[in-house]
């Protein structure tokens, strides 16, 4: 953005805004934090800015006001660090704070001189609201605004559902608001949100050319602003509320009632004046802000921050990583290859068997080919990924790559022949990760005579699109070796998890009591296809009878057998084995056509689900006491208590360092509920001590349900993750 030529005068110097006279009568206001690299809306800027406010409306000779930002960003949003705090209050403690924080908005939307604002960078959340409160706007043709509070289970509290729908209409109001997108230049001047556009080098040129236009026709602000403090008048408004209501209703996540709420907002206030149209939004953002959702929302996004930082933390000492090898083809070892590839690392691609090589590279082409039909490159960019990935029956330069990902069937003594083979071609100092979901590193690393170049590296399927990487430390891992897979899982866009080796690392440990309580519901007598219905109503993407047709029941009890053998008195089953009557018969889910439910292609050629009455026959074997009935809450209770009970030994037992990794291992590898912000945040909106009220409940299902001396001492001790 090009500078903004000031002169000497100084009307007001904070820690996070200034102001200055430009001459002529101009002011600029200034948003420019000190101590930071952003600009944001914590309570000091909230503070600064009502008294930069009332200086510029003291002030002599002011003709208007041009409001800038000195950053990269002119405001990226709330102080979202802050919301903790904040949202501790009551619901009226927390109204009435967010309308004493409105006051500042309307004293600058009051100012008896017009005001325009350019826009740079991102202008997000608060900023946007700020912004509205101007008379008129200029954004960069690199800058982007948005109200994204719906993501943090939220909608604008700053006067955003009053003034866009005033600006813009209510049509883009509900748009911008319930889907919480980000808005480029061109799409926000079609819109009307902002008034012009301009190249970042000439921004503030052209917000002072827009401002003395408008000191120049006080009736044409004037209009504009009143426009802005009464009630909405559209046609057909009646209409488009009730459509937007059945929509949005429709598309929100489960549990997360912001976005509707938002559409219902907007509807009351419609009809009312700005101050009372604020005053209906600061109870409604109140009510919103203390719901489950919005406390887990608004916890994902710290804890999100928290593992950005941590995976750099991980990544320092690494080793580059410029070329990959892949030993292994086939679906997976395909995803791993085409995921390096795509980010611009050279792969080698190794598999004894030639159709395995060519449905790997068949799975890149694919791939490559979704890319180029979405508009997400070009043909040759596609061509350039795929002939960087050269299959290969044997070992040819492996010698020659930095990082080795052994990715064979999960066979212990398979894999040990080929991570010995790997390791006496490999170069010295090459870290070689194994992609295993269950096999311990430890045992893997035991006829290998460089330990410490040795990890695990467990890929989610399918690899490109699924985020999660747990990266595994052997005792014998070395620092560098855990720091260059990091930062190979970081370059290929995943987020890494670092835990430590142990039966199931971290997600499978944790998923398998919750599949556990599905396995013992189903020997009680519970229907299959009402659990999928009670724990999807709940929040899930699927229920665990579909999950285990779609992960394939074989594969299920591979897995499970493995982890619970580390776990023999706590984690033994004692009741008849569902999972194994299916793979008896052969129906291991939709790569056999039939599970717990049948599968048939849709036209697009998908699975569709579909009940199967043959399942209800087979599954008699396992249930001495026939078909019974279980109210939806308690099957809910018997498979998540299990679940957060061994995500608290996990964390116990150092398996993973902190509380937000564990919770966003969990909701990025499984799909864990969003609302509920992960296993740990769960607990904590339940509390310590309904927990331990619960396991004691079903303390005669088995050890499962026990919880550990450390959570009794939490309920005691009214004590929180979080």
């Amino acid at each position: 953005m090009n500078a903004v030529t000031r002169d000497a005068a100084s009307l007001f110097e904070g820690r996070s805004i200034q102001v200055h006279s430009l001459g002529d009568g101009l002011i600029d206001l200034c948003f420019n934090a000190q101590d930071g690299a952003i600009n944001k809306f914590d309570t000091r800027t909230v503070e600064e800015l009502k008294q930069a406010v009332a200086t510029i409306a003291a002030a002599d000779g002011v003709t208007g006001v041009l409001i800038t930002s000195a950053k990269e960003a002119f405001i990226v949003g709330a102080d979202i660090t802050g919301f903790d705090k904040l949202f501790a209050q009551t619901e009226a403690g927390l109204s009435a704070t967010n309308s004493r924080s409105n006051q500042v908005f309307i004293a600058l939307e009051s100012l008896p001189v017009p005001s325009v604002v350019a826009i740079n960078g991102l202008a997000l959340g608060g900023g946007l609201e700020a912004a509205l409160a101007a008379d008129l706007r200029v954004m960069s043709t690199s800058a982007q605004i948005g109200l994204p509070e719906v993501k943090l289970g939220l909608f604008p509290g700053f006067g955003g559902t009053v003034r866009l729908p005033r600006i813009a209409g209510a049509k883009v109001a509900i748009d911008w608001i319930t889907s919480g997108r980000s808005i480029k230049a061109g799409e926000a001047l079609a819109a009307h949100v902002v008034d012009a556009v301009a190249e970042p080098a000439s921004l503030c040129d052209r917000a002072i050319e827009l401002l003395k236009a408008a000191i120049a026709d006080e009736a044409g602000w004037r209009a504009r602003r009143a426009t802005r403090v009464g009630p909405l008048h559209e046609p057909g408004i009646e209409q488009l509320f009730a459509e937007a209501k059945q929509t949005v209703a429709a598309r929100s996540p489960r549990h997360q009632p912001a976005a509707l709420a938002a559409v219902e907002l907007l509807e009351r206030a419609a009809p009312l004046d700005r101050d009372a149209a604020l005053a209906l939004e600061g109870e409604a953002f109140a009510r919103i802000a203390k719901t489950q959702a919005a406390g887990s929302l608004i916890q994902v996004f710290l804890n999100d921050q928290f593992i950005r930082k941590a995976s750099k933390t991980y990544a320092r000492g690494a080793r580059a990583v410029k070329s990959v090898a892949v030993i292994g083809a086939g679906i997976m070892g395909g995803g791993i290859a085409f995921t390096s590839a795509s980010r611009g690392m050279p792969v080698r691609m190794k598999d004894i068997r030639q159709d395995q090589l060519e449905l790997g590279i068949t799975e890149a082409r694919k791939l490559l080919g979704k890319q180029v039909s979405a508009g997400r490159g070009s043909q040759q960019q596609a061509e350039a990924v795929l002939a960087s990935i050269v299959p290969q029956l044997d070992y040819t330069a492996i010698d020659g790559v930095d990082v080795i990902v052994e990715a064979v069937v999960e066979n212990l003594r398979i894999k040990h022949s080929v991570l010995q083979e790997v390791q006496a071609l490999a170069r010295p100092d090459a870290v070689i990760a194994s992609n295993t979901s269950s096999l311990r590193i430890d045992d893997l690393a035991q006829p290998l005579s460089r330990p410490e170049n040795f990890v695990g590296m467990h890929f989610f399927n399918p690899v490109p699109s699924m985020p999660l990487v747990e990266v595994i430390r052997g005792r014998q891992s070395s620092d560098v070796a855990v720091a260059t897979v990091v930062a190979y899982a970081l370059a290929l866009g995943k987020t890494p998890i670092v835990v430590r080796d142990g039966p199931g690392f971290l997600v499978n440990r944790i998923l398998t009591p919750y599949m556990q309580g599905f396995g013992r519901l189903v020997a009680d007598g519970a229907d299959f296809a009402r659990i999928d219905q009670a724990l999807e109503a709940f929040g899930w993407p699927m229920g665990p009878a579909y999950l285990n047709d779609v992960v394939g029941m074989d594969t299920g009890i591979h897995v499970a057998e493995l982890i619970c053998a580390g776990f023999p008195e706590r984690l033994r089953r004692t009741w008849p084995d569902a999972l194994g009557v299916m793979v008896g018969y052969k129906r291991f889910g939709q790569k056999s056509g039939a599970g717990f439910y049948r599968y048939e292609i849709d036209p697009r050629g998908k699975p569709k689900k579909i009940l199967a009455p043959e399942s209800y026959e087979l599954l008699e074997a396992v249930q001495p006491n026939g078909l019974q009935e279980f109210p939806a809450q308690e099957m809910v209770e018997r498979m998540m208590l299990p679940m957060i009970i061994e995500a608290a030994r996990c964390l116990e037992e150092g398996i993973v360092a902190s509380a937000p990794e564990l919770d966003m291992a969990m909701l990025l590898g499984v799909g864990f509920p969003q609302y509920l912000g992960g296993p740990l945040k769960y607990a904590d909106w339940l509390g310590m001590k309904q927990i331990v009220e619960l396991s004691e409940r079903y303390a005669h299902l088995g050890p499962q349900y026990a919880v550990t001396a450390r959570m009794r001492e939490m309920a005691e001790k009214h004590e929180r993750y979080y």
